[in-house]
């Protein structure tokens, strides 16, 4: 059984599976397509009791974007009592480098910040320092 679980939000195919590949090792890892989709997986993982402890998070997506995510998420967890250390760790995973998208994610009480192409060796360094491996 793996570590911890963790939720790939990405649009785009090829990312988002070699997002999954860079984490197959260390955690359960699932897939949404799209923000609504996002939202619905991480609701059903708190009520299974299971709540994921990374979401790999693009920004840029069809029906939901990334940063409405982010809130989404941080309001159910607020909601069930999940403050600080029970609170998944958040990657924003975008091209969108520009600073107002950096600080409203951060605004938003994401963890962390990666510019694509995401490196295996940063991702798993940056999921070290969240302190998930």
């Amino acid at each position: 059984m793996a570590p911890f679980r963790a939720l790939v939000v990405e649009d785009d195919f090829i990312s988002r599976t070699v997002l999954q590949k860079y984490l197959v090792e260390y955690a359960q890892c699932d897939i949404a397509i799209n923000g609504e989709e996002a939202v619905l997986a991480f609701r059903i993982a708190m009520d299974e009791g299971n709540p994921y402890s990374l979401i790999l998070l693009d920004i840029m997506m069809p029906k939901m974007d990334g940063q409405q995510v982010l809130k989404d998420v941080r309001k159910l967890e607020h909601e069930r009592g999940f403050y600080g250390s029970k609170e998944a760790k958040i990657i924003m995973i975008t091209a969108l480098d520009d600073p107002k998208n950096i600080m409203d994610a951060f605004k938003s009480e994401c963890e962390s910040y990666l510019p694509k192409p995401v490196k295996k060796e940063t991702l798993l360094s940056e999921i070290r320092n969240l302190g998930l491996l």
